[in-house]
């Protein structure tokens, strides 16, 4: 568990926490349930670019464990709590 995760961040979504169920992509095809299993929190980066060419998209916010066993990262926008 993150050090952010612990210290609890006022910027979560509404009932958002690491133990919390959620449901990632609400209202799309891709709309799935499962569990917050880590809040990086202040630790989110930024892009990477080099010459102008993006290298690497910026890290997202929360580790969701899905109910089928999937892991998927998802930013703030992209979850509701269940």
């Amino acid at each position: 568990m993150s050090e952010v995760a612990e210290a609890g961040d006022g910027n979560a979504p509404e009932g958002v926490a690491i133990t919390a169920r959620v449901r990632v992509f609400p209202g799309t095809e891709r709309e799935a349930h499962g569990v917050v299993v880590d809040d990086f929190g202040d630790f989110v980066g930024v892009a990477v670019e080099i010459g102008g060419h993006q290298i690497a998209p910026a890290a997202r916010r929360w580790a969701v464990m899905l109910d089928d066993d999937d892991l998927v990262f998802v930013d703030s926008d992209q979850l509701v709590a269940e």
